[in-house]
């Protein structure tokens, strides 16, 4: 098959394409024939080496941990999946999106709806999962207020979209340039600096119910105390400094069950993933280049085959 990879970690001179095996799958898991794959963050981050102490890779490994496409074959223990079916999921260790084909782990795979594009559902798995796992995480009730601090971003948007679902009123942290999306999803921007706590203050004078942080470190620090209760803060980015002041790191879920209720809602019309490019996969460094350089302004796709 072909894929594009990285051979050791470190920049995008890593990276190129290469013919490799096509995978067979073992226990829990799933090949597909990948029509799509979402492009994230995390993507660089692994070939970079920002996780290598977590998640131990043979090179050259393809990128991209999120992916559709059509089952191929299946593993020994896998139950409910078939040749033939329209999935979608998350990229089994070791794997990749950026391929004709793909491992999934099965526990984290679900039934593509039909009609729903490929390029729509590949992109479910990360973003709209991490968002739907921290607004759970937060237990808030309607009519309470959210800050999500890095509004902007993907995990963000759908964040956004999951808490308006649950007439939650949402306060975003941004950059300036981004107002006109941040309002589109219902939220109130409260751009980026050195006063953002205090500018939230103006709109909320109590401060907010929970904050849900997408950027860790400093901005984590100076807009966590705007939270009633510590307790609610919660951060996808930085597990850390989230701890000192309160809060916990996100709890992913990581299973069909969250993949299921996510996917329900963008069917329902109730969110949008906000897919805002699709590459072709010979264009793969163009598109990880975008995404790694901040320039994407909704999620970045591989459309392949």
């Amino acid at each position: 098959m072909r894929a594009y990879v990285f051979t050791r970690y470190g920049g995008a001179e890593n990276q190129e394409f290469q013919d490799l095996p096509t995978p067979e799958p073992g226990p829990s898991e799933v090949r597909i024939a990948v029509c799509a794959a979402g492009v994230n963050p995390v993507d660089w981050k692994i070939r970079a080496g920002w996780m290598r102490d977590d998640m131990a890779l043979d090179l050259p490994a393809p990128l991209g941990v999120e992916a559709a496409g059509v089952v191929e074959a299946v593993g020994q223990d896998v139950d409910g999946y078939s040749v033939g079916d329209e999935v979608f999921g998350s990229t089994a260790t070791g794997s990749g999106g950026y391929a004709e084909q793909a491992l999934l782990s099965a526990a984290a795979t679900a039934r593509k709806p039909a009609g729903l594009p490929f390029t729509t559902a590949a992109v479910l798995p990360v973003a709209a999962a991490t968002a739907y796992d921290g607004i759970g995480q937060l237990k808030l009730d309607p009519g309470t207020t959210l800050l999500i601090n890095g509004i902007g971003g993907g995990v963000g948007v759908m964040a956004a979209q999951v808490a308006r679902d649950r007439d939650i009123t949402v306060v975003g942290t941004a950059s300036e340039d981004k107002r006109a999306l941040v309002e589109s999803l219902g939220a109130i921007l409260v751009p980026y600096g050195a006063d953002t706590a205090d500018r939230v203050r103006q709109i909320l004078p109590d401060g907010v119910d929970a904050v849900l942080d997408l950027v860790g470190g400093d901005a984590l620090r100076a807009v966590a105390g705007l939270s009633r209760d510590p307790g609610r803060v919660v951060s996808a980015a930085d597990p850390v400094t989230v701890v000192e002041v309160g809060g916990s790191p996100i709890e992913r879920d990581r299973t069909s069950t969250v993949l299921d209720a996510v996917v329900a809602l963008v069917v329902a019309g109730k969110i949008d993933p906000h897919v805002a490019e699709v590459f072709p996969l010979d264009d793969a460094a163009a598109a990880l280049q975008a995404v790694e350089a901040g320039h994407a302004r909704g999620k970045v796709v591989l459309e392949i085959g």
